[in-house]
């Protein structure tokens, strides 16, 4: 008599996909983040530093300048204390013209505002670090100091892919 049991290599493929399935169970707290590759985020400037109402009005010229370049549809902006990071996302049509679309954003950004220090970049995995930074901004427990830490990634990741 045979018994239908099931043997040892099916129950380790069904143990295996058990485990695949929970694990695409998990919960990211960044869901924001995960999105903001797909669609517009339209995240609000962010200011770390002391006189933040005036830096605030500055950072939204700036991106009222930057959304006024036709293929541009999103813009994220941090302010630090020294530098000012502005990542951006490009309509797909027109990804091929990317260095002449950033050339065209730096131009007009160190004509209309020749005090700041900006970085500019169409990155995605910058644009991503900075509406991460952007949403860290609202944790009690995110520090002024820890956000500059991060700023200073941001501007040297930037840097490394340059």
């Amino acid at each position: 008599m045979k018994t239908n049991l099931i043997t040892p290599p099916k129950l380790k493929w069904i143990l295996a996909f058990i485990i695949v399935v929970l694990g695409g169970c998990t919960n990211y707290s960044g869901s924001e983040t995960k999105v903001a590759l797909l669609k517009k985020v339209d995240p609000r400037p962010t200011v770390f530093g002391t006189n933040e109402s005036e830096d605030m009005e500055t950072l939204k010229k700036v991106r009222k300048e930057v959304m006024a370049i036709e293929p541009v549809y999103d813009v994220a902006i941090v302010k630090g204390k020294k530098d000012t990071v502005v990542a951006y996302k490009v309509k797909h049509m027109h990804r091929f013209r990317m260095k002449q679309i950033e050339k065209e954003i730096n131009e007009k950004l160190e004509k209309k505002f020749p005090k700041e220090d900006f970085i500019i970049s169409s990155d995605y995995k910058i644009f991503l670090d900075v509406i991460e930074l952007i949403n860290d901004e609202n944790d009690p427990k995110h520090s002024d100091k820890e956000a500059e830490k991060k700023l200073n990634e941001i501007i040297e990741l930037k840097k490394e892919l340059t």
